[in-house]
């Protein structure tokens, strides 16, 4: 592409930033030794000491490079160097094993990571042993392990900073996918498609006039997707090592917090804590979520208790987080099917719901949801089978099940392959799901199909009660078979203390299905 039609990417659009705002506080530094902050100016210094000590360990446009941490301002500063330098980024999540992260960094070819030496020092010397291809390691802090990496950009003086000029169409990143049906994969994403993602947070979402900015999810995953939108306007981010939910509400009023991202099983835990009307959280004017679906009574009950700042982004790893937006203005009690939406698609990709042959469906049907534009990834890493099926017929195939309504919102029915088959009708578990969570004894709920000799498979519902709450099994199965009728009709209802999660914090159901196969 020629320099004239270039469009800025992701790490042009941050070093304007970062120059924009020199004096504004960037990012509240929180610890155990106090708090304390830094400038949008100290931040672009930290930056470029990091470069130049990419540089000095030979890392520049394509070095494959991956990073495992958990929360704390240098991530911040090592993924900024990563979007000015153009390294090819991929982040190891914290709650993976180390069979999963050997898995990553071999098929991704990593010869350099960087690592949380308070939390990671041992898997850092594991991934040493296990990865041949591993040739640099370098710690955020003291190691016995690697190289202090922040002892050495200390080490050089600010210089200025440009931004690498890598062909836009290029892998920026790789995002892999939980595995949920297999070993996972690696999403290429594009620097336009990353720059694609920042046009459509920065348009579509609702933001603050002035944002002050809670990360509690891993910046390594969701919570690192705030940072750029935050700086463009030259906003704060407070950055909480890890998700508690007292420690989000006193942070929330300490430092007047008005915008936030949390899963949902966060908002759950929130809404169940003891302390919850101990603090004041009226500074919220946006609460941004998703990543996995919500239950519409649960939805409204965070509505009454926090306000109608709600947010929610549709989105996943193979067209991040914005195919769809729920606007704070959609969420309305008084519509509870309205809760049970994931929104309207935004302007900038195209969405059409496909029949299996790639046919769009009649309005109303349900179908899978299909998605073309810049945002969407670029293909697998070393799978071009998988590539091809996920876009075959020109599309990309979510897997979702959706519908539209008559006014253009949008109802994720269910994951394609969680569909249960059972007598042969097929049952969506999470319409299931939407059902159970109305009742007042229930906290979360989750629907699986187990195999059975009789309906080749029998939906179950595993159920979390409320605290203190008695929750009678038939009372449930009642109120799904006057709602769906019987064919929905749980076959069996376990009572149980939670639901396991994977790292994103969505409900694990290949876990479940594995416990009660």
């Amino acid at each position: 592409m020629d320099d004239l039609h270039r469009e800025p990417l992701a790490g042009d659009i941050l070093l304007g930033s970062l120059g924009a705002y020199s004096e504004r506080t960037a990012v509240h530094v929180t610890g155990p030794q106090g708090d304390s902050t830094l400038t949008y100016a100290q931040v672009r210094d930290e930056v470029s000491r990091y470069a130049q000590a990419y540089a000095s360990f030979g890392l520049g446009v394509g070095s494959p490079v991956a990073m495992l941490s958990g929360n704390r301002h240098e991530v911040l500063i090592a993924q900024s160097t990563n979007l000015i330098t153009g390294v090819r980024f991929a982040a190891l999540h914290p709650m993976g094993s180390l069979d999963d992260h050997v898995y990553v960094m071999e098929d991704a070819g990593i010869e350099t990571l960087i690592y949380d030496p308070r939390l990671y020092e041992q898997r850092a010397a594991d991934l040493r042993e296990r990865v041949p291809g591993l040739k640099t390691l370098l710690s955020l802090g003291p190691t016995g392990t690697g190289v202090d990496l922040t002892e050495v950009a200390a080490g050089f003086e600010p210089e200025p900073l440009t931004a690498h000029t890598a062909d836009p169409s290029s892998t920026a990143s790789l995002a892999y996918t939980g595995g949920t049906t297999g070993k996972s994969k690696g999403v290429m994403l594009s620097y336009t498609g990353g720059a694609s993602l920042l046009r459509i947070q920065r348009t579509e979402w609702e933001w603050p006039q002035e944002i002050r900015f809670l990360v509690c999810a891993p910046l390594s995953h969701a919570g690192g997707a705030f940072w750029n939108p935050t700086s463009m306007s030259g906003g704060s981010m407070v950055v909480l090592p890890r998700f508690e939910p007292e420690a989000v509400l006193a942070a929330i009023e300490k430092y007047r917090i008005t915008a936030t991202m949390l899963v949902p099983t966060m908002i759950y835990a929130l809404l169940d804590h003891p302390k919850f009307d101990d603090y004041d959280l009226s500074s919220l004017e946006t609460v941004f979520y998703g990543a996995s679906a919500i239950s519409p009574t649960r939805l409204t009950e965070a509505i009454e208790r926090i306000g109608p700042k709600f947010f929610q982004f549709y989105g996943q790893a193979e067209c991040p987080m914005t195919i769809a937006v729920l606007r704070r203005g959609d969420h309305d009690p008084s519509k509870p099917e309205r809760l049970a939406s994931c929104g309207k698609p935004v302007p900038w990709v195209t969405v059409a719901l496909l029949d299996d042959a790639g046919r769009t469906v009649e309005p109303g049907a349900p179908g899978e949801i299909c998605v073309r534009g810049p945002l969407v990834m670029q293909g697998y890493l070393n799978k071009p089978e998988q590539t091809a099926e996920a876009t075959e017929h020109g599309w990309l195939h979510t897997g979702d099940i959706g519908r539209f309504d008559d006014e253009g919102y949008l109802y994720i029915v269910d994951r394609k392959k969680d569909m249960v088959v059972t007598g042969g009708f097929n049952v969506f578990p999470r319409e299931v799901e939407d059902v159970i969570s109305t009742h007042p004894s229930v906290a979360s709920v989750a629907v699986i199909g187990v195999p059975d000799d009789k309906w080749g498979e029998a939906v179950k519902a595993v159920v979390v009660p409320r605290a203190g709450a008695t929750v009678d099994v038939e009372e449930l199965r009642e109120l799904v078979r006057d709602r769906k009728g019987a064919v929905y009709t749980p076959k069996t209802v376990d009572l149980v203390d939670s639901i396991p999660v994977s790292p994103l914090g969505k409900p694990d159901k290949k876990a479940l299905r594995a416990i009660y196969a």
